[in-house]
């Protein structure tokens, strides 16, 4: 027969064991919950704000057929590709708005994506480029094309014609003439795919040339100046 004294013992072990027990687990619940109030902290906190930069826009201008310079700050991503992308949206939007002089529709997104690739030349060019590469310390041609993919939206919705048309296409070249200088050509892609035109004229499938297009719209502002 167990003595009475150790059945008191034994009780005594096996309340403080169940009492170890529950404080454990309510530890462990308490440190659970405070882990989950400090990724709910950090899911929810905004980051921080890119700091504004001032960018160029070639807007145009339906009135005289030209572009002109208009200096505005926004925030920017650090990416190329991403940066040329949200300076055209902004671009583009500029013209949905009520005062502007080459209307278009409005979209949250007129380009779906900007593509910065090496310009190619051919066998002379290459040569020549490496000589002068060589001459100067740096054989790296920095040279970039641009492929803008414009979202399928934003052709449909625009407008038809050979002027309003061939304006957006300028003011887009210039604008990322104005803002990467790297850039000297642009090609166009419509929802990623290849397409003649933008809405029945200007051509898509041509490459242009980024300084052309900024040393056209010198020459009407010009132009239209001296009238």
């Amino acid at each position: 027969m167990t003595p009475r004294y150790q059945k008191i013992l034994f009780a005594v072990l096996f309340v403080a064991s169940v009492g170890m027990t529950a404080a454990l687990v309510r530890l462990r619940e308490r440190a659970h919950e405070q882990m989950l109030r400090g990724g709910a902290e950090v899911g929810t906190t905004a980051p921080a704000t890119a700091p504004a930069e001032t960018v160029t826009l070639m807007v145009a201008d339906d009135g005289t057929s030209t572009l002109r310079a208009e200096s505005m700050a926004f925030p920017l991503p650090t990416e190329p590709e991403a940066r040329a992308r949200a300076v055209l949206n902004r671009l583009l939007g500029q013209y949905a708005g009520p005062e502007s002089l080459h209307p278009l529709p409005a979209m949250a997104e007129a380009v779906d994506a900007v593509y910065l690739m090496p310009v190619k030349t051919g066998a002379a060019d290459q040569a020549a480029s490496g000589a002068q590469g060589a001459a100067a310390g740096a054989g790296v041609n920095t040279d970039r094309i641009a492929v803008v993919d414009l979202a399928q939206g934003f052709a449909a919705a625009h407008p038809s014609g050979l002027e309003t048309e061939t304006l957006t296409v300028l003011s887009i070249c210039a604008t990322l003439h104005a803002n990467l200088p790297q850039v000297v050509e642009v090609r166009f892609l419509v929802g990623g795919q290849q397409q003649a035109t933008l809405h029945g004229h200007a051509d898509l499938t041509q490459t242009y040339l980024t300084a052309a297009s900024a040393a056209a719209s010198a020459a009407a502002s010009a132009s239209e100046d001296q009238q």
